[in-house]
């Protein structure tokens, strides 16, 4: 009897449980539709770059997508940097949303790592609108940005997670002073605050976090925009 009165109320417990869940991602998927209708557009073309990725490239989470990359635009147009570095170029979509809001004379580099990506990536950013505005280069920006001879305003972090620590210290050295550093996935779906998550990719996203909230050459706010969005001012 003891036994079956446990058995009732673990399963009463976890209908109730599960009730909420869904509830809850109900109302997640509601409002992402909602932000989403009452964001800018994307455009076709970023529309069909988007749409591509998913049809034809592994992982296409990865892309920024419509609200992200509105916002990425809108950001570049307050700041208005004539350099900016991106590190982790995926296919393209977030390059082509900065490009969007530069000025005439501005530039955009962005890295790559992943070699197979090339052919998709280089063919959706020159056949952009803002083609002329982007530099795409396959390798390691930690191996190349260093001898470039470049100082940029804007820098977007966004590649492997194991190396965000160096990303960050190579974006200070070459960040004008007063610019800007946007990190992405910094909230990592939510394992940085889960113990037992101890992989690599996590492990190096919270170091990155207490990193940056304990330099003092900067200032921080982290923004609960999709996976996570840090934006961060070097003094």
């Amino acid at each position: 009897m003891f036994r079956g009165r446990r058995y009732f109320s673990f399963s009463f417990n976890y209908c109730i449980f599960a009730q909420n869940l869904e509830r809850f991602m109900s109302i997640d998927n509601r409002l992402d539709e909602y932000i989403a209708a009452h964001s800018s557009p994307e455009g076709d073309y970023l529309y069909r770059l988007y749409r591509a990725t998913n049809v034809e490239i592994l992982n296409p989470h990865m892309a920024s997508g419509q609200v992200q990359g509105r916002l990425l635009k809108l950001l570049v147009k307050m700041i208005r940097p004539k350099r900016i570095l991106e590190i982790g170029t995926y296919t393209g979509y977030s390059a082509i949303c900065m490009a969007e809001g530069l000025d005439s004379d501005g530039k955009l580099f962005t890295f790559e790592i992943d070699d197979e990506l090339e052919d998709f990536t280089r063919r959706w950013i020159e056949g952009s609108p803002v083609a002329d505005k982007i530099v795409l280069t396959i390798g390691s920006a930690l191996d190349i940005v260093p001898t470039m001879g470049e100082k940029f305003d804007l820098v977007f972090i966004d590649g492997n997670k194991r190396e965000y620590t160096a990303y960050y210290e190579l974006a200070l050295e070459h960040l004008n002073k007063g610019g800007w550093i946007l990190a992405d996935n910094t909230l990592w779906d939510g394992w940085v605050i889960d113990e037992k998550r101890q992989d690599a990719q996590t492990n190096g996203v919270r170091a990155f976090n207490d990193l940056v909230r304990n330099d003092e050459r900067v200032e921080e706010v982290i923004l609960p925009l999709r996976d996570g969005l840090t934006i961060i001012r070097k003094k």
